[in-house]
């Protein structure tokens, strides 16, 4: 089958997701992407863009395609109406990465009402709308329809709800790690990975270590992550006061010190407040590092592959309190005290493999091949 792919933010876990599946894909793929800047005016133009792109494509001979494969960040009504005609004939799927109504904004902006009904139009419009998570599927339609309250009659619920029912969840692929080690002597070393936006509610992070420090507890501390033009102040402020903690900090462009960093972790900490899949947990948990994650979130979902009786031990309440008292804890059988010691309790990786091991390529991406046949299917059956 012959998929036309429209990412107008070809960046981060977007484009990701797209190079993990095309690899190895059963499917042919032409990919037409936008650069990963200046997000809402991609969210504007991308449809008339990308339709100018797709038609120059199809004259060139890159068509005819069978599907179109469009990801949260298209306009797909506005580009289907401006596509060439046979385009706008094709069954098309939306993958949401995430939505712009969920969002944690500092400020009321009443122009993000328009990106919510672009989501909105943009399921309207696509054969097929999948999420990342059920935490992001359930999140979605509950904040369309507080939208639409806030809103002049007459209100779409009854679309909402017959999309909510339609729409599917087929997660976010990660890449599998090489076979983990043994754990390095030393103090517990934690990784925090995520986007230096306040979403990501850093300050949580700073305000465990601060109650880590003054338990006297033993570890080291690595900070990534990508920043943009606003960075949080506490980013400063932190790596000054922990500097004598930190391992490594900031955005790893080379892929294979990253991949280093995942495998030498022994916890991976989130401490977001906005999340509606975790990648970066998810890729250290497929190198082996022990979760530590807030109940709240997309996180419980991802630990659903944990015996349940394992999950509570890798989910803390949330409060920055209660993370510093697991990782005191943590710190002690790092250093080989209380009933399990360090060696053994860090030696078996597997745990955390297993967790997301649907996850992992090489087991999502047939399930994923196998969903856009069953699409296609069902347009040719009638």
């Amino acid at each position: 089958m012959r998929v036309l792919a429209l990412e107008p933010y070809f960046g981060g876990s977007h484009r990701a997701f797209l190079e993990g599946w095309i690899r190895e894909s059963s499917h042919r793929w032409t990919l037409l992407t936008l650069p990963p800047f200046h997000w809402k005016w991609r969210m504007r133009h991308a449809a008339f863009t990308l339709a100018e792109e797709a038609a120059a494509r199809e004259k060139t001979g890159d068509g005819p395609w069978d599907l179109i494969l469009a990801t949260d960040m298209l306009d797909l009504a506005q580009f289907l109406g401006l596509a060439p005609p046979a385009l706008r004939l094709l069954p098309a799927v939306v993958y949401f990465h995430e939505n712009q109504l969920n969002y944690p904004v500092r400020r009321e902006d009443p122009r993000d009402l328009h990106f919510g009904l672009t989501h909105f139009t943009t399921a309207l419009a696509a054969r097929q709308t999948w999420f990342n998570s059920d935490f992001h599927r359930r999140s979605f339609f509950a904040a369309l329809k507080e939208m639409f309250r806030r809103l002049p009659k007459p209100r779409p619920f009854a679309q909402i709800d017959r999309l909510h029912e339609s729409s599917q969840i087929l997660g976010q692929g990660v890449e599998a790690q090489p076979v983990r080690g043994p754990r390095l002597p030393g103090p517990l070393r934690l990784l925090w990975a995520a986007r230096w936006e306040h979403d990501k509610n850093p300050e949580d992070l700073f305000t465990a270590l601060e109650l880590l420090e003054s338990s006297g507890a033993d570890y080291r501390i690595s900070v990534l992550g990508e920043s943009f033009r606003e960075v949080p102040s506490i980013f400063a402020q932190g790596r000054e006061r922990f500097r004598h903690r930190i391992d490594r900090w900031g955005f790893l462009e080379d892929a294979d010190e990253y991949h280093q960093a995942l495998r030498e972790t022994d916890v991976i900490i989130s401490t977001a407040v906005h999340e509606f899949f975790g990648v970066s947990a998810a890729e250290a948990m497929a190198a082996g590092a022990y979760p530590l994650l807030p109940d709240r979130l997309a996180y419980p979902e991802l630990l659903a592959g944990l015996p349940r009786e394992l999950r509570d031990r890798h989910l803390y309440d949330g409060t920055a309190e209660n993370l510093a008292q697991r990782l005191i804890g943590l710190a002690q059988k790092a250093d080989g005290e209380g009933e399990e010691s360090g060696r053994e309790f860090f030696a078996d990786p597997e745990l955390s493999i297993q967790a997301v091991q649907r996850f992992l390529w090489p087991n999502l991406r047939p399930r994923l091949d196998a969903a856009l046949t069953r699409v296609r299917r069902e347009v040719d059956d009638g």
